[in-house]
C-alpha cells in the first residue's frame, strides 16, 4: 500500500510537471528604441563615441583654433558623458553596450574624413557636429522625459545642459576662411607740368 502511495504521489507530481507550458522564449532586445534602456545606451554610445573620434581627428587635421579648442572639450565632455551612462546602467543592474559606432555615426565620420583638411575640414566639422549635436540633444531629452530606467532618466537629464552648450560652441565657431583684403586703390595719376 505505501509503495502503491508513493508512485501515485510520483505520477502526480510529473503530470503537474508536464502540464505546464514551457517558459515562453525572451524576447529580443530593441536596439532601436531610445526610450528603453538598451536602445538609449546603444545610441548615446555610439553618439559619444562618434564626438570622440570626430574630436580627434580635429585635432590631426584642422589648424583652425577654435575648431582645435572645441574638439576638446568635445572629446573630454563626451568621455565624460560615457562614464556616466555607464554608472547610472550599472546602478540600476544593466550592462551596456561595448563602446561602438552605429551605421548612422559611422557614415558621419567618414563624411568628415572625406572633407580632407584645412577650411574644407573646418566647415565640414562645424555642419556634421551641429546635425550630431540637434540629434544627441533630441535624444538625451526625450529620455530624461520619459525612458524607461530612473538612473538613466536623470543622468540624460544631466547630459542635455552639455549637448546644448555644445550645440551653441558649434553654431557660432567661425569656420569660412577669412574674406581676402580689398584690392589696393590705384594710385591717382601723377598730374603732369
Amino acid at each position: 500500500m505505501r509503495k502503491l502511495a508513493i508512485m501515485l504521489g510520483g505520477a502526480m507530481v510529473l503530470a503537474a510537471c508536464s502540464s505546464n507550458p514551457p517558459p515562453a522564449p525572451v524576447p529580443p532586445v530593441d536596439l532601436t528604441n531610445p526610450l528603453m534602456a538598451p536602445g538609449y545606451m546603444s545610441m548615446a554610445g555610439s553618439s559619444d563615441q562618434f564626438e570622440i573620434q570626430s574630436g580627434q581627428l580635429a585635432l590631426q587635421v584642422s589648424q583652425n583654433p577654435g575648431v582645435r579648442n572645441l574638439a576638446n572639450m568635445l572629446i573630454a565632455d563626451h568621455m565624460r558623458s560615457t562614464q556616466m551612462v555607464v554608472a547610472a546602467a550599472q546602478s540600476a543592474g544593466l550592462t551596456p553596450p561595448p563602446p561602438g559606432l552605429l551605421p548612422q555615426h559611422q557614415a558621419l565620420l567618414d563624411q568628415e574624413r572625406a572633407a580632407g583638411s584645412g577650411p574644407a575640414f573646418d566647415m565640414a566639422f562645424q555642419q556634421i557636429q551641429v546635425q550630431a549635436h540637434q540629434q544627441a540633444l533630441m535624444l538625451h531629452q526625450n529620455y530624461a522625459a520619459s525612458g524607461d530606467v530612473p538612473a538613466l532618466r536623470t543622468v540624460a537629464g544631466q547630459i542635455v545642459p552639455v549637448v546644448q552648450m555644445h550645440l551653441n560652441a558649434l553654431q557660432s565657431l567661425q569656420t569660412a576662411p577669412p574674406p581676402p583684403p580689398p584690392p589696393p586703390m590705384a594710385a591717382p595719376p601723377l598730374g603732369r607740368s
